[in-house]
């Protein structure tokens, strides 16, 4: 498909736009903008500027892209928002650009943004991940690769999520969860290992029982953290998961979710 730029579109004149990019009637692409190669933009989706946007992108109508940051330490400084490869958003997501001139939001590559889902400020969403319907995620967050948050859910601010995990829906997040599990209900609660979609994307039955022999240790014998990373290490064979859970506790400081505090 060749270059096209709908004359009922408005776009400014310093937009960067890529080859085979088409631009919709009623969408709004602001200065100071770059978009890839591929990428499709919807009618009434609004490009804000300060974004830059990779290749083969779909943003579906609506869509508000680089939106000002809504936290009061924003004083209009020229910010950024980074979407990078293959991605699909739809209908009506607004995703914040960060606060300060360096950093800014970033969604990675391969993710599907489903529709009136909300990405605050300077929140860091790597690849091949899935955000429900009307998901909410506040700024300074993470969220790992091939992770789910299923419709509704909420990730709160300064919150991280690991890589290859589920959140149910409505679930709201107010700290670190650990990568491979399944998070449920409110307060979040352990629902147990990823094991579908890990066995689905090529783990084997030896890595996801050591993923769930770990977390028998930090969520099912009732001793503190920090005793069940020793306990980890002592029962799991050194592993690329056994390592991904026990660093990624410690690199939070053993403080994750559904732990209750006298165990912290």
């Amino acid at each position: 498909m060749a270059k096209y730029l709908s004359p009922q579109a408005y776009i400014d004149p310093s937009a960067k736009i890529g080859e085979n990019v088409t631009i919709h009637a009623f969408a709004y692409i602001d200065k100071n903008v770059e978009i890839g190669e591929g990428c499709e933009v919807m009618p009434f989706t609004s490009i804000i500027r300060g974004t830059r946007i990779g290749k083969n992108n779909k943003f579906y109508q609506g869509s508000i892209i680089g939106a000002d940051p809504q936290d009061f330490r924003w004083k209009g400084e020229e910010t950024y928002c980074y979407i990078g490869d293959n991605n699909v958003i739809r209908e009506n997501v607004i995703i914040n650009r960060g606060i300060h001139s360096e950093g800014g939001t970033r969604i990675g590559n391969d993710c599907i943004i489903m529709a009136e889902t909300h990405i605050g400020h300077d929140s860091r969403i790597k690849g091949k991940c899935v955000l429900g319907n009307g998901v909410t995620i506040a700024g300074d967050t993470e969220i790992g690769q091939c992770t789910i948050l299923s419709s509704g859910a909420m990730l709160h601010e300064n919150g991280s999520i690991g890589d290859w995990v589920l959140i149910k829906g409505g679930c709201r997040i107010t700290g670190n969860v650990p990568p491979f599990v399944i998070m449920a209900h409110n307060p979040a609660s352990y629902f147990g290992v990823n094991a579908f979609i890990m066995r689905k994307k090529g783990f084997t039955d030896e890595q996801i029982d050591d993923v769930a022999k770990a977390y028998r240790h930090v969520y099912q014998t009732g001793t503190s953290v920090f005793n069940a990373l020793k306990r980890i290490e002592a029962d799991v064979q050194p592993s690329e998961v056994r390592d991904a859970i026990v660093d990624y506790i410690r690199s939070k400081n053993l403080k994750i979710v559904a732990i209750p505090r006298d165990l912290e």
